[in-house]
């Protein structure tokens, strides 16, 4: 299988932030009854909308109805975890030590994705560092393909669903395969541990972000690598342009026009407003709650503070998820002013933000709680709380062919 490795052309250097203080108003988030079924659905007969959740721990993948939050099954996508594990070579083991002991413990999950037809499910085994596609029919795995490196980790699928993305976290690059066969189509070079990666919504660009070692203290930051936005031309995977971070980058939304970003960065308690034409930053510190503040910075959760960050349908508000604060904050993007903000009890970990395919809702993962969170935009309010399996990171919206909503586990994940 190729693997190309092409130079970046541009490195742009952003300016030091420019603090802005804001004040969030604490509203309590216990509401967890589910919301009334919404009248409309697909648009497209035989698929249903729905929100796809990595089960990190349990080795899963949840599927929630997108309109009336419920829980419709699961499917294993791990039952040959121990067999990868056996055949691993004395350096693959040794890896996949290391990076569980990192990582707290097995994560088997990280990303995962649906088919636009609705029938496959792509899936980014993290402490596995392979990629499995699965005909979600039958459950059988169609290929598996392992990438460099010894961890696998946030992905992305391109718009006609062709090529999936994935950063290799440990290996300095991100991977592209093709949906059909598993096969490498190729690679790009990234900064120092790449973390996200996300398809500009035309499909002409893809964007990495990087985190650099989190495995360091804060005080070698300096030691921690590149942190890095990558942009790449998807069809050359041709790198286009960088930009070079002050700090690791977390969650991140990026406007259609290409310039605006918002993101979530490594210790900050909030998150920053980047215009990546001209370098401007305008950075929002968000409160601590009383948890959240007797930590140290070294306690974060891979030195992620806040870790889950999504932007409206209408770019009028930003679902920001305070990881150390269990809380999430919906923000203002005219005056970065909190509007709303919904609380969790203590030790949730609130861990990844996505919004709805229609974008007026947010969904949160709470990693510790086993549940996904449905946020209102519009009223910043909590809409339900649906338990899901062990450990829920990452989150995605797709459709699934109903005629396969019988075959899924009845089990919460």
């Amino acid at each position: 299988m190729s693997r190309k490795h092409v130079p970046g052309k541009a490195v742009r250097h952003l300016s030091r932030s420019v603090s802005v203080a804001t004040a969030a108003t604490a509203l309590a988030g216990a509401l967890v009854l589910p919301a009334s079924p919404a009248a409309a659905g697909s648009a497209d007969a035989g698929l249903l909308d729905v929100l796809v959740v990595g089960n990190s721990q349990a080795g899963t993948v949840s599927f929630l109805d997108a309109h009336t939050f419920r829980n419709l099954g699961s499917l294993n996508v791990t039952a040959d975890a121990q067999q990868r594990i056996s055949g691993m070579d004395p350096i693959q083991w040794i890896g996949f030590q290391t990076v569980t002991s990192i990582e707290g413990g097995n994560r088997w999950v990280d990303d995962a994705t649906l088919s636009p037809d609705g029938r496959r499910l792509y899936v980014s085994r993290g402490n596995l560092d392979d990629v499995a596609a699965f005909d979600i029919a039958t459950g059988a795995q169609l290929w598996r393909t392992r990438l460099d490196g010894f961890k696998a980790d946030h992905a992305a699928l391109s718009p006609d669903g062709r090529r999936y993305v994935v950063s290799a976290t440990t290996a300095q690059k991100a991977e592209v395969l093709d949906t059909a066969t598993g096969d490498a189509v190729g690679s790009f070079p990234t900064g120092t541990y790449p973390h996200q990666n996300d398809y500009s919504p035309d499909g002409k660009y893809i964007y990495n972000s990087s985190i650099g070692i989190t495995s360091f203290p804060q005080a070698m930051e300096w030691a921690k690598g590149s942190f890095q936005l990558t942009k790449v031309d998807a069809a050359t995977l041709q790198v286009v342009q960088t930009w070079k971070f002050p700090h690791g980058i977390r969650p991140n939304t990026i406007e259609a026009d290409g310039r605006t970003m918002y993101t979530d960065l490594s210790y900050l308690n909030g998150f920053a407003r980047y215009d990546l034409s001209t370098g401007s930053v305008v950075t929002v510190q968000m409160p601590y709650s009383q948890a959240g503040a007797a930590l140290s910075p070294d306690s974060y959760p891979q030195n992620s503070a806040h870790h889950g960050l999504a932007l409206s349908g209408d770019g009028a508000s930003l679902c920001d998820v305070g990881t150390i604060n269990d809380y999430t904050a919906i923000v203002s993007t005219a005056d970065l002013g909190t509007r709303g903000t919904v609380d969790y009890p203590t030790g949730s970990l609130p861990y990844w933000g996505t919004s709805s395919a229609d974008g007026t809702l947010c969904f949160v993962s709470l990693s510790k709680a086993d549940a996904v969170s449905v946020i209102d935009y519009r009223t910043a309010k909590e809409l339900a709380r649906v338990p899901v399996g062990a450990f829920p990171q990452r989150e995605r919206t797709g459709r699934i062919a109903t005629d396969l909503l019988g075959g899924l586990s009845p089990s919460a994940g």
